[in-house]
């Protein structure tokens, strides 16, 4: 019993001594850990304050709401995506971004935003617009767009092909295979989709 005590004031005493920024990132860990474990549903502040090691109402302070929170947690927290290199074909570099943009949905701020976006109900989920938009879609499309003047420049894809539709194919695809499928893209469906679908939209 008494190591029992002595665990949790040494604990509180550590946390009391976290301050600003470093409390700040304790915080919002324990947001991204709470959303990978039990899900959005599951998440709760009281939950976020004990992964933190601090007190409930040093999170309210910050955040008057879980949605607040999660908001900041995953825009502190989505991975950004590189720069593709020109490998000189513009199908090498689709699939080299498809791979990127793998690995950043199967992140775990990534899993995070997944949780929410299934979990969550309609009304909800627009609060996480601004979120899902320039964190994950708008970045994937100007690479994308990206690719496909380096593709016309070299005569292998058609002028024009740089528009909103044909930009949004891959992100789309991606989000609805997540979303309504619950399923993940292996490489060979990639090749698939690069090959049966994106090919065809850009040969000049």
């Amino acid at each position: 019993m008494a190591t029992s005590r002595w665990t949790a004031a040494s604990a509180q005493a550590v946390a009391s001594r976290r301050r600003g920024p470093v409390l700040e990132r304790a915080i919002l860990e324990s947001a991204l850990e709470q959303l990978s474990t039990v899900g959005w549903n599951g998440l709760t502040m009281e939950g976020v304050a004990a992964g933190a090691q601090t007190g409930k109402a040093a999170v309210y302070r910050r955040w008057p709401s879980k949605e607040d929170l999660v908001v900041d947690a995953l825009e502190a927290s989505l991975p950004k995506l590189d720069e593709v290199p020109d490998c000189g074909s513009v199908r090498e570099e689709l699939l080299q971004l498809c791979r990127q943009m793998r690995e950043a949905m199967t992140s775990r701020p990534g899993y995070a935003l997944m949780s929410v976006l299934h979990e969550c109900d309609m009304a909800t989920v627009e609060r996480f617009h601004g979120v899902v938009f320039e964190g994950v879609i708008q970045p994937g499309v100007e690479l994308i767009r990206r690719v496909m003047r380096r593709g016309i420049e070299r005569g292998e894809v058609r002028s024009g092909a740089t528009d909103a539709y044909v930009c949004d194919v891959i992100p789309a695809m991606m989000m609805y295979r997540s979303k309504v499928c619950g399923s993940e893209w292996s490489d060979e469906e990639f090749v698939a989709l690069v090959d049966q679908v994106m090919m065809p939209l850009l040969r000049p």
